[in-house]
């Protein structure tokens, strides 16, 4: 599996970017599409999850302003971020997990979004 993420940019805060993950490769038995974010000095955390089932989960200080959305027909996971906030600048990397007979992380190669006050 080869994910290829791509989106990000230099936006004002207040602004809008959606973040794309397009996905390559064995498809089958991807168990769940996620957005991490790692910003400088910090530890890479956990934005949005969205599983193969459609529930999705969302770090707290992003609720109520990004979507996690998948479209299987292009094989792509998107991001949608609204409201953005300078704290929202971070480098932003696409993840899938699959299953078969163990569980594996395949990283996107990541994109950097600077949100400007």
């Amino acid at each position: 599996v080869q994910l290829q993420a791509s989106g990000g940019g230099l936006v004002q805060a207040g602004g809008s970017l959606t973040l794309s993950c397009a996905i390559s490769g064995s498809t089958f038995s991807i168990n769940a599409y996620g957005w991490y974010r790692q910003a400088p000095g910090k530890q890479r955390e956990r934005v949005a999850v969205l599983s193969s089932g459609g529930v999705t989960v969302y770090v707290d200080s992003v609720k109520g302003r990004f979507t996690i959305s998948r479209d299987d027909a292009k094989n792509t996971v998107y991001l949608q971020m609204n409201s953005l906030k300078p704290e929202d600048t971070a480098v932003y990397y696409c993840n899938v997990v699959k299953y078969g007979g163990s569980w594996t992380n395949y990283w996107g190669q990541g994109t950097k979004v600077t949100v400007s006050s």
